[in-house]
């Protein structure tokens, strides 16, 4: 029986066994739509929470990160393209990991400075289950949840995920409803709204990757901040802005990375309108 997915905004209608456009979730046996990576685990690391990038969340802190496969965005500059991209027969070396695993890591990594478990590397939302599962445990112990994120899901998967969650990183990834339709395959305004909702919930901080001749421009830059400052009059919170260098990879691989001099520039903009703003990858 077909069944149809509502984590975002394309409503994938799946047949029996059908895997959606995410390459992550799954029409199981025509009953359900699952998230066919639970607990399927390609990256984990310990890292500094400013490589999120979080700057201003426990700063000098580490976070266990922890990454699955799939995405639904199909960004062609994408950094993580090897799991992003991936689905459960060409994941590279995913492991099945239990929540309760992943949270015992998290807590016998405390004394090494660990403050929790950073859901990143793919997009984690398209597994918002296993996100919701272990960030409940983790938090039982006390610790912190991170979610880096595109921001393109449902408001009920927004939902499910935020009781449990500290703060997050989420992508802008430009701020023009036809480029986020056209190039990226995604929905602008979907974005906008769980950016929103986030700031109302938790602490927030954005990345917008510039890209040559894309959303490189002062006026873009000056529309995105002045956007970004509205929330933080109507929420009362600071919203840290990260603008971040690119490099050429996946189907842009044939590009030339983004000149330092235009991500220094386009930060000065940006401080027009936000106190706190950081040049990435330079």
């Amino acid at each position: 029986m077909e069944q149809i997915c509502e984590v975002c905004f394309r409503h994938c209608k799946l047949q029996d066994g059908q895997v959606g456009v995410c390459l992550a979730r799954k029409n199981e046996d025509g009953k359900k739509v699952a998230a066919a990576n639970y607990g399927m685990i390609t990256s984990i690391a310990l890292d500094p929470i400013e490589k999120k990038p979080l700057n201003r969340f426990y700063p000098g802190s580490m976070i266990l990160s922890v990454g699955s496969y799939g995405c639904n965005l199909k960004c062609p500059f994408c950094q993580n393209v090897e799991i992003s991209m991936a689905d459960g027969r060409r994941a590279p070396e995913a492991e099945c990991v239990p929540p309760e695993i992943i949270a015992k890591i998290a807590k016998r990594e405390e004394e090494n400075g660990n403050l929790g478990v950073a859901f990143t590397y793919n997009e984690p939302l398209v597994g918002y289950e296993y996100v919701r599962d272990t960030a409940r445990l983790v938090k039982e112990q006390g610790m912190k949840n991170v979610i880096v994120t595109n921001g393109c899901v449902s408001r009920q998967v927004f939902d499910e995920v935020i009781p449990y969650i500290d703060a997050m990183n989420i992508d802008l990834k430009c701020f023009s409803d036809s480029y986020y339709s056209d190039t990226l395959k995604g929905d602008f305004e979907m974005v906008r709204r769980f950016i929103e909702d986030a700031v109302a919930a938790c602490h927030v901080e954005l990345t917008t990757l510039i890209i040559p001749k894309e959303n490189d421009s002062e006026e873009e830059m000056r529309a995105l901040s002045e956007w970004i400052h509205t929330l933080e009059q109507k929420y009362a919170k600071k919203i840290p802005l990260h603008i971040s260098r690119f490099f050429p990879m996946s189907r842009y691989a044939d590009r030339y990375p983004t000149p330092v001099a235009d991500i220094y520039g386009l930060a000065e903009v940006a401080r027009e309108n936000l106190e706190f703003v950081y040049e990435g990858n330079v």
